[in-house]
């Protein structure tokens, strides 16, 4: 395992509970600022699974690693001044009621367009919040979240869970790699001043630089500038503990600011299409900038060369605008999991593990796109090629309300519909709702306002029940 951020341990915890008769050595030191997988202090919804699959506590991370939790990411800015809209987790809105709402939304001409019928956004205007009790059925058993921590923190947590399992860590600098003869196979890689280390498998997951994947002599970088704009990355020090249960994306004259709420403090990025002088870039973030990173976005062709499998940053490298990062490395890391190889590692396995792969990247790659095909990103950015099915999906969305679907997407269907209005885009009308029956349309109004009368009613006030569970009063810093 090729990098000792907090994705090469998980990694590591992953490959050790799946081969248990294996040795996993986890080869690698802190990650620099520029691996955004390794320094995210948020994920998405999949990675509560991919917890629970690998033994790592909810409950720990609340505890032991500053943990909060997120309902909605609110965007504003996108559609122009005063626009704005929340984005939830899910994909579970009774479809009357769905169908209700796309036609509010046609009617209300996109920048004042209501927000979706979401029990989360609900629940994160009041306040209240609590993950409901696992196998009860409960008011808040439909409400999706994620989770949110401190970096340095969650990575200690994972140590600890890695070093009761028996893996190993080597720290150094990779400074040679051997192949096998004949063969597309690594045989060892050279650690400066210790020797060689081989293996059956290596995992890269070393940031961007890709430091084993991107020393095979196949490895192909696929650039994406064409179609993402951010060039310059502007980071600043979390700062006082702010306890909400929304995170903010915000598109300015200069570039968007994302703004990740944690106990640790505020996490705040900045990304913008020239580099800023720094006093500009500060004044943007309302802090001193702690990292100033230069980009260029795009992908490995394949992922997956030989004995060696890339994650991550490693994988693919783009803007932090929201938590894509972590959820794109945990979704590969998933994917490596359910095709694991054995010591013969057979064409077939890589090369549909590079087409799904390939599709989670260029999965991501839309979803950023999107943000920057609007009309207002465009006057910052400039204007820029829509990669894959990004043209399709704004015309469907626009004539019908329809959310076309793609394989290997970080959205659902729900999700999207929503970004998009976010975005500044208003919905068409499909024929379903042109034809809609009021009766089910005002039964389903109703359910939906009783079940967010139970909600709030079951919900505990947030901040109190955090501190609760958190069991701690001082919230990690640094």
């Amino acid at each position: 395992m090729v990098g000792g951020g907090q994705l090469g341990v998980l990694a590591a915890i992953a490959l050790r509970r799946s081969l248990p008769g294996c040795e996993v050595i986890v080869i690698g030191g802190q990650p620099g600022p520029a691996s955004f997988a390794d320094w995210s202090p948020t994920a998405m919804p999949f990675t509560n699974k991919l917890h629970d699959r690998l033994g790592i506590a909810e409950a720990d991370i609340i505890a032991k690693a500053g943990g909060s939790y997120r309902l909605v990411t609110r965007l504003s800015g996108w559609g122009g001044a005063g626009q704005g809209s929340v984005v939830a987790y899910g994909d579970a809105l009774d479809p009357a009621l769905r169908t209700a709402l796309a036609r509010d939304r046609a009617r209300a001409a996109g920048a004042h367009a209501p927000a979706p019928a979401s029990l989360a956004q609900v629940l994160a205007e009041a306040g209240r919040f609590a993950p409901p009790p696992p196998g009860e059925p409960s008011p808040l058993a439909a409400v999706d979240y994620a989770l949110r921590w401190h970096p340095p923190a969650y990575r200690a947590l994972l140590i600890a869970a890695a070093q009761a399992l028996g893996i190993g860590y080597v720290e150094g600098v990779i400074d040679r790699i051997e192949l096998v003869d004949g063969d597309d196979n690594i045989a060892a890689i050279g650690i400066a001043g210790q020797g060689l280390i081989a293996a059956d498998l290596f995992v890269d997951c070393s940031g961007p630089q890709a430091a084993v994947l991107a020393g095979h002599p196949h490895f192909v970088f696929t650039d994406w500038s064409d179609s993402l704009p951010t060039r310059h990355i502007y980071c600043a020090a979390p700062a006082a503990p702010v306890i909400a249960l929304e995170d903010r994306v915000t598109l300015t004259s200069a570039g968007w600011v994302t703004e990740v709420a944690g106990r640790d403090g505020r996490h705040i990025t900045l990304g913008t299409p020239a580099a800023l002088p720094r006093a500009a870039a500060e004044a943007l973030l309302g802090a001193p900038v702690q990292a100033a990173i230069a980009l260029t976005p795009g992908c490995a062709a394949e992922p997956w060369i030989g004995n060696v499998v890339a994650l991550g940053d490693a994988a693919a490298r783009f803007e932090p605008l929201g938590p894509l990062h972590l959820d794109l490395a945990h979704r590969q890391l998933a994917l490596l999991l359910e095709m694991l190889p054995g010591r013969a590692m057979a064409p077939l396995e890589r090369a549909e593990y590079n087409r799904r792969s390939g599709l989670m990247m260029e999965g991501v790659r839309e979803v950023l796109a999107m943000h920057f095909a609007s009309p207002e990103a465009q006057r910052v950015f400039g204007s820029c090629a829509l990669p894959g099915r990004v043209a399709a999906v704004i015309d469907q969305f626009e004539r019908r309300g329809r959310i076309p679907f793609r394989e290997e997407l970080p959205l659902l269907g729900q999700e999207q519909f929503a970004l998009l209005v976010a975005l500044g885009w208003t919905p068409g009308l499909s024929p379903a709702a042109k034809a809609a029956d009021p009766a089910a349309e005002t039964s389903a109004r109703a359910a939906f306002e009783a079940n967010a009368r139970a909600a709030l009613a079951f919900a505990p006030s947030y901040g109190p029940w955090l501190a609760s569970a958190a069991a701690v009063s001082p919230a990690p810093s640094g």
